[in-house]
């Protein structure tokens, strides 16, 4: 029987609500797959970091963080299938982000990294990123939002101060980046238009046309940049029709359409199963 090994994410990288719309997403794609003739077997991220990852075909990877991902990357087996592969997985922690969209096509805001303490963080470069009279937005340079404090948006004389809360909670390096006019879309998709859905950010925000079309081909073609299967983000709907990412990221919750979303996953890793795309060698 084929076994597939589903792994789940840490709870560092899952904090409140998220962690059980975590937990409920892939334990719905599991339960899809089981039902085809699945042999399953789970494991969570903090024994993946223990060196405690078990054999499989096809694994369901959720795991966020450095540390789980470098040992993925070693201890994969290279014909399995893994959705996400660790290397895409790493290539979304924010300060490879930045750098992997801004050498693409892809809209995306100015946007540098910087360090928390030092010359940068005394003299922070807001120049390089700003000069239109909005706050900028202060993001951390690692992994994703953990807190509400992780994303920030903050007016140019703030700055060194904001700079320093961020250090002092331990983060060394952040993102600082220009903020774009217009209303933010949220979405979730799966590579290859298996699955795709867009909803306003804020909850009295009116639906837009343009959450569809060139949204989606905007999220494809960022979710291909970083080898990313099963993905989601925010962007911005720009004035002119042209929506920029403003962020992006593995596996996400779906919960606003988890069953829909579980399924189209289910078959998305069946058949790369079969095929054996998206291998865990995969970039």
């Amino acid at each position: 029987m084929r076994r597939l090994v589903a792994l789940y994410r840490s709870p560092a990288f899952s904090p409140n609500q998220h962690r059980r719309n975590d937990r409920a997403i892939l334990d719905a794609v599991v339960d899809h797959l089981s039902g085809g003739g699945w042999r399953v077997v789970r494991a969570t991220e903090p024994e993946i970091v223990q060196g405690r990852l078990p054999a499989g075909d096809l694994y369901l990877n959720m795991c966020q963080g450095p540390e789980a991902s470098a040992l993925l990357q070693q201890q994969l087996p290279a014909d399995a299938v893994c959705i996400n592969p660790p290397e895409a997985v790493l290539s979304c922690h924010r300060h490879r982000l930045v750098s992997l969209l801004q050498g693409s096509s892809i809209p995306f805001p100015a946007t540098v990294v910087i360090s928390t303490t030092g010359p940068e963080a005394a003299a922070p470069p807001v120049h390089l990123v700003t000069d239109n009279g909005y706050p900028v937005w202060l993001k951390r340079g690692d992994v994703h939002a953990q807190t509400a404090e992780d994303v920030v948006a903050v007016r140019v004389p703030e700055l060194r101060q904001a700079l320093s809360r961020f250090a002092g909670r331990g983060i060394l390096r952040v993102a600082l980046q220009a903020h774009v006019p217009g209303p933010v879309v949220k979405f979730y998709g799966v590579i290859g238009r298996e699955f795709f859905h867009c909803y306003p950010a804020e909850a009295g925000d009116p639906p837009d046309t343009r959450c569809d079309e060139p949204l989606q081909e905007l999220a494809e073609r960022a979710a291909q940049a970083l080898g990313l299967a099963v993905y989601g983000g925010d962007a911005v709907l720009t004035a002119s029709g042209t929506p920029v990412l403003i962020d992006l990221n593995d596996w996400p919750s779906f919960a606003p359409v988890r069953a829909s979303a579980a399924a189209a996953i289910a078959r998305f890793a069946s058949r790369r199963a079969l095929s054996n795309r998206y291998s865990c060698s995969t970039p």
